[in-house]
């Protein structure tokens, strides 16, 4: 077989199929470049507040295009769960967040919707657990929030750690089940980073989400396809190649 390839007539037949299928690789390069190029890029006007209530209703998981969009809402604080949450970077550096159970007024109804509200963070320990037992004392019958709103953490078991009640992350469900009282009311699905922080921390770096480039997955469709063509050119020649030479063989 490996004689019968090296003929002339073979090899300058093989010359020709690896010419096209250069030419269908290029082509396919070329849509594929045409694709990165065609990019539609999807950007947000995320910065300009809006109502909390006109984005999301409760018990509802957020929405991608929701995830990151400045938001307002008005309530009280339950007095009883300003809470930490430990290891959370802040401009490179570790510390803690204090958040609080925003009890806000549902639309239409006088029944309250609990909201988590991440209100800032200190890379001290003892600060962030002295301000949360200050604000349990503070009066919050109507506090206004503006700040991003994010989809919810999943829940996370602290490691190596001596209190294992202590929170890692920022889940809603977490914190569900340590306000008080336990259920019996609805929640938001996500939580607001507050842009104002209380006195004695530092406001939580939350930038805006980056613009997200989608690709034309028909330019990729037909870059991968020209690819195939090319693979089939050289398995055509070899496919050619191996009958002439099992029809010679009969042949002989």
């Amino acid at each position: 077989m490996r004689r019968f390839l090296v003929r002339p007539r073979w090899v300058l037949a093989l010359l020709g199929a690896l010419t096209i299928a250069a030419g269908f690789v290029w082509l396919g390069q070329w849509q594929f470049e045409r694709a990165l190029s065609s990019a539609t890029v999807v950007s947000r006007t995320t910065e300009e507040p809006v109502v909390l209530s006109s984005i999301i209703t409760p018990n509802t998981a957020v929405r991608a295009v929701d995830d990151g969009q400045m938001v307002m809402t008005t309530g009280r604080f339950i007095a009883s769960d300003f809470d930490v949450v430990t290891s959370r970077l802040n401009r490179g550096d570790y510390g803690y967040w204090v958040v609080g159970h925003l009890a806000v007024k549902s639309a239409g109804d006088a029944t309250e919707v609990g909201l988590a509200v991440a209100l800032g963070w200190t890379p001290d320990r003892e600060i962030a657990y002295e301000t949360a037992q200050v604000l349990r004392t503070a009066e919050t019958d109507s506090y206004g929030v503006v700040g991003r709103f994010m989809a919810t953490e999943a829940p996370e078991t602290p490691k190596n750690k001596s209190d294992p009640r202590e929170m890692m992350t920022m889940s809603v469900a977490a914190l569900l089940n340590r306000w008080t009282p336990f259920g019996g009311f609805d929640v938001y699905g996500g939580y607001v980073v507050s842009s104002v922080p209380p006195p004695g921390l530092v406001a939580i770096d939350s930038p805006a989400p980056q613009p997200q480039a989608v690709l034309n997955w028909l330019n990729v469709f037909y870059a991968a396809e020209w690819v195939l063509f090319a693979g089939f050119v050289v398995f055509l020649w070899y496919r050619l190649a191996r009958d002439a030479f099992e029809r010679e063989r009969e042949a002989e």
